[in-house]
């Protein structure tokens, strides 16, 4: 897992073309103009999807992790805790789904991290995370995760 602000993301560009690609659409676009949706940057291979919610409570919820699709989640307005952990030897409480990409983990997360406007964090397929959770109180988040395929 990685956390950052936007404005330090060239710093991962060495991640390969495709963090180059994600992070020039997060940088390029005005996501105040921008509905909620799917949204085309490299076919199947990058995408990003905006979300508006209001955060919630931890309780009940159930950290997820996928394989065919690294996230890149980045806060464009509001902000929310995230709980995270590793996958290690961990076993799903619900198997994965090859045609939706998750698969839940019952535990709670090790570690808790605040996303604020302008920070993202990246998912990798080894990296389970609870995303959408209250800070203090339910506030309003408008989110935009790119999804960025394994190759």
């Amino acid at each position: 897992m990685i956390v950052d602000t936007l404005d330090r993301a060239a710093r991962y560009h060495v991640l390969g073309e495709k963090f180059v690609k994600a992070f020039d659409y997060l940088r390029q676009t005005d996501f105040t103009t921008i509905a909620k949706g799917k949204y085309d940057i490299d076919g199947t291979n990058i995408f990003a999807i905006v979300n508006e919610y209001d955060t919630i409570a931890e309780e009940g919820e159930q950290m997820e992790a996928h394989r065919k699709y690294i996230d890149v989640q980045y806060l464009a307005a509001g902000e929310e805790r995230i709980g995270h952990d590793f996958l290690g030897d961990k076993n799903p409480s619900k198997a994965y789904s090859d045609t939706e990409d998750y698969m839940l983990f019952a535990e709670k997360p090790a570690f808790y991290t605040v996303l604020k406007q302008g920070q993202f964090a990246i998912f990798f397929p080894t990296d389970l995370h609870m995303p959408n959770l209250r800070v203090a109180g339910p506030v309003p988040v408008k989110k935009v995760v790119i999804k960025i395929a394994v190759d």
